[in-house]
């Protein structure tokens, strides 16, 4: 039986190929793709070639899906929760391995695990073939973790947690945000709003910043206390200034940069307050840059960190907060668009000009 591959090729095009599905090795598994996101690096690699996976002369992408198991290795019985599994669940895995062997893995911090991607961008030529989730079937390896998705998560809601629900949950973990204080949210894209909800249930008081009227409005459907729009404050000093005006002056205590464009980072810190912390999920490529002033940093004493991938767990976490919370906040109100696997150059280019909050690829049945 054959599977139906798409890749992307060093000039930008998209191709397509067969292969003959794999046998899985023990412990890892293979999966039937329901849904695959279009996600922001995504969109770069087809682009320029400029995230982490791409660059090769064909290179299997996506990665933020939900799927169907239809082979199990050896030895898997259980997620990485420890939850008996069995072909026909539905899963989600993270994008990522962790080898448990260096330094990062030894401190568990998985998420920076040094050989995090060693799979990613794989040609198609080469076994297992289907190492990206634009593809009718999927390749989970021994050392990836995946989870089961609870019965009463859509294919849409449960798609999103292995990026981008997990990487903004991880990130405002990381940030220790408190009850009480309040966050800067640079960004109403999906994972913006996600960050309202989360910061929401905290009990923190949330700013969102974008420039888009339709993603300020579904900021507010999500509980956001207050927007500021970059049509009506068309200047970084005015945006500073409006966020001061909301914070009595002080400016937030926490901000998250969501945006994925480099200047959003010297806007994030000149709004912090003294002692703020600060987190840059969205610009993830080293080929960004942005004039900065270190300054404000040193003066106010902020603490800036960088989120790239999550730990594993989070993933988890994150279909447990959508499985509680799922009725309570406008999740299937994003505005998305479904595209067959033949049509993933139209959902990368729709994406691109933030037409919609989500295309994404629903590969048809051989």
């Amino acid at each position: 039986m054959q599977g139906k591959i798409a890749y992307f090729s060093k000039d930008g095009k998209i191709g397509f190929t067969r292969r003959e599905l794999p046998e899985p090795e023990p412990g890892a598994l293979l999966v039937r793709v329901l849904r695959s996101n279009i996600c922001g690096s995504d969109v770069k690699n087809w682009k320029n070639g400029v995230s982490l996976g791409a660059g090769g002369d064909k290179t299997c992408q996506g990665h933020e899906f939900v799927g169907r198991i239809l082979r199990l290795g050896e030895g898997v019985a259980a997620d990485s929760a420890g939850r008996p599994v069995q072909v026909g669940d539905r899963i989600v895995a993270a994008y990522y391995i962790t080898c448990g062997e260096c330094r990062a893995c030894r401190k568990r911090r998985y998420d920076q695990c040094e050989n995090a991607y060693i799979h990613l961008g794989q040609s198609p030529e080469d076994s297992p073939h289907f190492s990206g989730t634009f593809a009718t079937h999927y390749y989970i390896y021994p050392k990836q973790w995946f989870y089961k998705v609870p019965d009463s998560l859509s294919d849409s809601l449960a798609a999103g947690t292995n990026c981008r629900f997990s990487q903004i949950y991880y990130g405002l973990e990381r940030l220790d945000i408190q009850t009480g204080e309040t966050l800067l949210i640079q960004g109403a894209g999906p994972m913006g709003l996600y960050a309202v909800a989360l910061a929401r249930e905290k009990g923190v008081r949330t700013i969102v910043v974008d420039g888009i009227p339709q993603r300020l409005k579904l900021a507010r459907r999500f509980g956001a206390d207050h927007i500021v729009s970059m049509q009506e404050y068309t200047t970084v000093e005015a945006r500073v200034q409006a966020v001061k005006d909301l914070t009595k002056g002080r400016g937030p205590d926490a901000a998250v940069e969501v945006t994925g464009f480099a200047g959003a980072f010297e806007e994030g810190i000149q709004c912090l307050a003294p002692l703020g912390r600060y987190v840059i999920i969205g610009i993830n490529v080293v080929s960004a840059s942005a004039a900065v002033s270190p300054g404000y940093i040193t003066r106010k004493a902020l603490t800036v960190s960088g989120v790239a991938r999550y730990l594993p767990e989070y993933l988890n976490k994150s279909l447990e907060f959508l499985e509680k919370f799922q009725d309570k906040y406008p999740f299937q109100e994003f505005t998305e668009q479904s595209f067959g696997l033949e049509e993933l150059e139209d959902a990368l280019r729709i994406t691109a000009d933030r037409r919609v909050e989500q295309a994404f690829i629903v590969p048809e049945e051989d």
